[in-house]
């Protein structure tokens, strides 16, 4: 303690701390309200205001009583609340949402998610925010060296913020998931202040009972799964991108991405149709070789297919059961979901999947396409990059004379001045001619894009070709309810593209038209009727 190492080691690890609890609740919060940037704010500004509250009181406690062993006595009580976080979190934020779904009518993700931070991560970050102050007055003695001590905790804590900045997101997260990631830096600092007591301050007790505490957390907070309801589920993991599930029965397997429910990607196992916007999506191929002159009978083998946003690859395996042995790719930015698509999905090994982000993949790639397909759009996460008037241009420029571009938007509910809106409207700017169909059974909406004809006449005439008369029926009756759309001045732009608040507000709809029914047998019967 006097040669004032132990106190930059312990500068050290709170900003590693920190750092990793901060990571950590973007991952733990994901599941359940998605990982946008909404949340993002929302975690940084409530850890912010710890750590701010911790500074002041963390100052003023140390003023008073310059004793350290009050200090290590925070960081053991922070840490124990660390592990505890894996036991108990996920039941808080569940009951936190439950409570709300009844009493919010507006904003429920945002007040949720806000609320649910504020009690799980807000105290351990305050005891974690008076380190820097405590510390600074055990260690200057005197005025003329203060800055370079002062500088050297301030130095110990950035080196060790950003190492606890790229080990969760590189290494620990992906191996051993969130629940063990906040086990590994609780415990750091759990045995930082046990060895301050056994060695300086001998308070047995009080390091038993936290050892005690930090096992037991160990035991449960490992094993548990984020959706603790599902008793089915044939994987779930975590990769460095998302929380990812995948749901196995005798009729299909579903993977999930950032959400405990919803359906990102499938396969029906006896080949059929999905039932989803997968289905409609592949009116796209069928009008490109329509509009394709050079293709005398009408065939797809020559046609060439990008799917920015694989997933599993559900678009393309229907595609080729369903149209022909064409020539697909795909480009999905987390290498782990293309794992899941061999080992789940059966996705074939002659479709090539390239790991990168689907427009940085335009940009450096010059190949013309038939269709591309555009499914990067998840929820309230929509990448913004991918949504803006400059990508569309991008996929234009990539597109064949003959070339259709379909987009799916998850959320079609909203009117003016809803993202739904500003996405189509964004479209309508790039591309001459522009149509658009609502799935029946969901909220997806799917999008045609190209400067060619793409009308139903055109549509009409290439569903004539298409051999499966299932698909042929649900791609006309798609064809009769196919609406030209016209473009307006909702423009997403690489500068200005408020994605995630307009996704906010859809969602919103959506959960008001879920929840309604249970709001109004609250408003006549109570809590005991819903329970009933």
């Amino acid at each position: 303690m006097k040669s004032k190492k132990f106190m930059y080691l312990t500068e050290f690890f709170a900003g590693m701390g920190i750092m990793a609890v901060e990571l950590g609740a973007s991952r733990l919060l994901a599941p359940y309200f998605s990982s946008s940037q909404i949340v993002w704010t929302i975690i940084i500004a409530v850890i912010m205001i710890a750590m701010a509250l911790g500074n002041v009181i963390g100052g003023r406690s140390a003023d008073k009583n310059p004793d350290p062993a009050k200090l290590y006595k925070r960081l053991l009580i922070a840490g124990v609340w660390i592990a505890a976080i894996p036991v108990l979190g996920k039941y808080v934020v569940i009951a936190i949402s439950g409570l709300l779904v009844i009493t919010v009518s507006h904003n429920l993700l945002i007040i949720a998610a806000l609320l649910s931070c504020l009690i799980i991560f807000v105290y351990p970050c305050f005891l974690l925010g008076t380190v820097t102050p405590s510390l600074v007055k055990y260690t200057v003695e005197k005025l003329d060296n203060n800055g370079s001590i002062v500088g050297k905790l301030g130095a110990a804590n950035t080196i060790g913020s950003i190492i606890g900045t790229f080990l969760p997101t590189f290494i620990t997260i992906p191996a051993v998931g969130t629940s063990i990631t906040f086990l590994i830096f609780s415990g750091m600092l759990i045995v930082l202040a046990l060895i301050y007591f056994i060695f300086v301050k001998k308070n047995i007790v009080g390091c038993v009972i936290a050892a005690i505490l930090y096992i037991i957390c160990i035991i449960l907070g490992n094993k548990d799964s984020f959706a603790f309801w599902e008793k089915s589920l044939a994987y779930e993991g975590e990769s460095i991108y998302n929380y990812l599930q995948v749901k196995d029965d005798d009729y299909s397997t579903i993977l999930s991405t950032n959400v405990l429910f919803g359906v990102q990607s499938i396969t029906i196992k006896d080949g059929s149709l999905t039932g989803m916007y997968y289905d409609y999506a592949m009116a796209a191929p069928v009008l490109a070789n329509q509009l394709d002159n050079s293709s005398d009978n009408k065939n797809y083998e020559d046609m060439d297919v990008l799917v920015l946003g694989m997933g599993t690859g559900t678009f393309a395996r229907q595609c080729k059961n369903y149209l022909g042995d064409m020539n697909i790719e795909g480009v999905e930015i987390d290498n782990k979901i293309t794992d899941l698509a061999h080992e789940y999905f059966r996705l074939s090994e002659d479709i090539p999947v390239t790991t990168y982000d689907g427009r940085a993949f335009l940009n450096v790639n010059d190949k013309k396409y038939d269709v591309i397909m555009v499914d990067a759009y998840q929820d309230i996460t929509i990448p913004f990059q991918m949504s803006s008037s400059e990508f569309f241009n991008l996929v234009k420029s990539h597109l064949k004379d003959n070339g259709v571009m379909v987009v799916n938007i998850n959320m079609r509910i909203g009117g003016a001045g809803s993202i739904n809106e500003y996405l189509s409207d964004t479209i309508a700017s790039v591309f001459d001619n522009v149509y658009s169909y609502d799935c029946q059974g969901s909220t997806n909406k799917e999008i045609f894009a190209s400067d060619k004809d793409i009308s139903s006449v055109v549509l009409k005439d290439g569903i004539d070709n298409v051999k499966s008369k299932k698909l042929a029926n649900l791609l006309t009756k798609l064809a009769n309810n196919y609406d030209y759309y016209e473009g307006g001045n909702h423009i997403f732009t690489d500068d200005k593209a408020p994605v995630e608040l307009l996704g906010m507000e859809a969602v919103d709809e959506i959960i008001k038209e879920e929840i309604g029914y249970y709001k109004d047998i609250v408003d006549k019967e109570g809590i005991g009727g819903l329970l009933k």
